[in-house]
């Protein structure tokens, strides 16, 4: 029996198109990263570097960037949060049949567009019981450690959790520490229609 449905924001809540920062970055002739910027990218997730040492990271190593564009292009990946979703998330909130949390790989450039463009975002980020993102808690999915740091700040039976995300590699880690999980296929399946396809976890 389910008692905490845990959720992914990114193409769970919040749609997004992935190709897109690399497509805008390659408009400015960037196209290729090398293996210390990409862990540069985990950092940046994990808070463990600040969003200007960061961005000067990247500008550094492309001089034709700057701040202003590459935020454009950090940002682009970002599309849309159809209310339909907050609207599904408000009534299991008001039900208070399970546990609601939040666990996201983010960052805070992000972030801060979403404070900006999601005009209910706080109505969002209070429908749940807890709400982790990556940079704030310094870990990262698909690391076992953030799954067994949610468990153990909430006591929480792997047996008794759903974890909803759209990346394999994230849900095939939980699904290996014995939690639920749905591999949600955003461009076919939509959170709110939840009980309907996971109804046999209800």
């Amino acid at each position: 029996m389910i008692k905490t449905i845990i959720f992914d924001f990114g193409d769970v809540f919040l749609n997004l198109d992935k190709p897109a920062t690399a497509r805008e970055l390659k408009k400015l002739e960037i196209s290729h990263f090398s293996e210390e910027m990409l862990h540069q990218n985990k950092l940046y997730e994990k808070g463990l570097i600040t969003s200007e040492e960061f961005i000067s990271g990247y500008c550094e190593s492309f001089p034709k960037l700057t701040s202003g564009n590459f935020r454009d292009s950090w940002n682009a990946i970002l599309v849309d949060f159809p209310e339909h979703r907050l609207k599904f998330l408000k009534k299991l909130k008001e039900e208070k049949s399970y546990k609601l949390i939040l666990l996201s790989n983010t960052n805070h450039i992000h972030i801060d567009w979403v404070k900006k463009n999601v005009s209910f975002f706080e109505e969002f980020k209070n429908c749940f019981d807890a709400f982790y993102l990556s940079q704030e808690i310094n870990l990262r999915k698909p690391d076992s450690e953030i799954y067994e740091y949610v468990l153990e700040q909430h006591d929480l039976k792997p047996g008794e959790t759903l974890f909803i995300d759209d990346t394999p590699e994230n849900t095939e880690a939980a699904s290996k520490l014995g939690i639920h999980t749905w591999n949600i296929d955003p461009v076919q399946e939509d959170v709110s229609d939840l009980f309907t396809i996971k109804s046999e976890l209800f």
